[in-house]
């Protein structure tokens, strides 16, 4: 009354039992993961922060730069680590430079449109 009907197995196929092939088809799915993620993730992020390096290492008097806290100034000095940025006139502050978040490019002002047409 409570016994189960018992089932013959089929026999195993000749890859499965071999323990090194399973290991593989284990392993395989996780080093293509490791893989998608370097070419994707990792890498990019590597060359993004060779470039910020760069432009950090690159500032130079008289650039507007941009810091991590939002505050857009001009350069007025640049020390080893330190740079004197003056946010407004007679405004000027000290900036460590791994804060320097964006450097853009000196920009003169543009003349009005004092053209000469009559």
């Amino acid at each position: 009354m409570f016994l189960s009907d018992a089932y013959a197995q089929t026999a195993g196929s000749p890859a499965a039992a071999d323990p090194t092939t399973a290991m593989i088809m284990q392993i395989a799915p996780l080093l293509i993961v490791l893989v998608i993620f370097y070419f994707l993730l990792i890498r990019p992020q590597q060359r993004r922060m060779k470039a910020h390096q760069e432009m950090i290492a690159g500032v130079k008097r008289g650039d507007v730069v941009v810091t991590s806290g939002g505050l857009i100034g001009k350069v007025k000095s640049v020390a080893d680590d330190e740079l004197r940025v003056e946010l407004a006139p007679n405004v000027e502050v000290r900036v460590v430079r791994g804060t320097i978040s964006d450097v853009r490019a000196k920009t003169e002002p543009a003349p009005a449109n004092d053209s000469t047409a009559s």
